[in-house]
């Protein structure tokens, strides 16, 4: 005969269960928020937050519209009308910078998604099936690397011409290399594991071994090496904007505005300084932001940055 419970006691035991789920999530808050706090360099995250929310709401914070032309304040320096003051045209500097945010980080976040997508995938299935595939693979990257990386972009951009995608695909391309390799490296480490072995032995599919066993245990270093990368890439997506072949005129974009006011740099240099400043700011938030989340992901990193901060 079975005995029964009441239901009081199942109630209780419910709420027993969810007990820890609640001190758990309570407790991996209070492990971020004392992350923050001893370890400086996640400040500057706040810093990209600032940046990506001037990018999604450039409309509702942007002062003017960035295109319109004011010929009446053409290179007006900062007033508290004009905080950055006015380019050639007339047009507002801050507002310019605010809309070319949106192109600078969405060009960056593409070029590392589909290089990072691709050169991943390379990578992984090179150190899994080995072989001829690892050689193929191999003889790929290493001919993507004897190009400089900014040439190789520029060239892949000269060919298909100058445009937001086209220079996306050639930034992705020259960072394809850089994750295969990395990603390649990281799956023979963990190839070696005893899990993989028993997946193999028990005829799990091999797009299931790659990406639910592998992928996720190698995800800790792509994750920290994209954070970084997506600062060169937007530098690069700068640079190649600032010879003319990025966004093209009258479209709002830090390398082209910096190539707008070169011809100003003596008589009028604060033309220059706003989106010179917001590349290097955001520059360095990435790199900060990506060496604070390297050394959360290592454990021996993150001892020490406790030693360190304790002393």
């Amino acid at each position: 005969m079975a005995k029964s419970i009441p239901l009081n006691k199942e109630q209780d035991d419910l709420e027993g269960s969810q007990a820890p789920a609640k001190r758990d999530t309570w407790v991996r808050v209070r492990h971020m928020f004392n992350e923050f706090r001893r370890n400086p360099r996640w400040w500057f995250g706040v810093v990209l937050l600032v940046f990506v929310l001037a990018a999604i709401f450039a409309p509702q914070v942007s002062p003017y519209d960035p295109l319109i032309y004011h010929p009446a304040i053409t290179a007006q320096p900062p007033t508290w009308a004009h905080l950055l003051g006015t380019d050639l045209l007339g047009r507002d500097q801050l507002s310019r910078i605010i809309y070319g945010t949106r192109i600078s980080l969405s060009i960056g976040i593409l070029s590392i998604l589909l290089g990072g997508f691709s050169g991943i995938l390379l990578g992984m299935l090179a150190a899994y099936f080995k072989g001829w595939v690892d050689q193929i693979v191999t003889v790929a990257v290493d001919v993507l690397l004897a190009f400089p990386a900014l040439i190789l972009a520029l060239a892949i951009v000269a060919a298909l011409g100058p445009s937001q995608l086209n220079l996306a695909i050639a930034l992705a391309v020259v960072r394809i290399p850089l994750y295969a390799r990395l990603a390649r490296g990281q799956t023979l480490q963990v190839m070696g594991q005893d899990y993989i072995a028993a997946a193999h032995s028990s005829g799990t599919r091999t797009a299931k071994i790659l990406f639910r066993h592998i992928l996720p245990n190698i995800f800790g270093p792509l994750l920290v090496q994209a954070t970084i990368s997506i600062s060169f890439a937007i530098l690069d997506e700068s640079v190649l904007s600032f010879l003319g072949l990025g966004a093209q005129p009258p479209t709002p974009e830090w390398g082209s505005m910096i190539n707008d006011a070169q011809p100003f740099l003596v008589s009028d240099p604060w033309m220059m300084f706003g989106p010179a400043l917001v590349i290097i700011l955001i520059l360095v938030s990435l790199n900060l932001v990506g060496d604070a989340l390297r050394s959360s992901l290592d454990p021996r990193d993150a001892g020490r940055t406790a030693i360190l901060t304790r002393k």
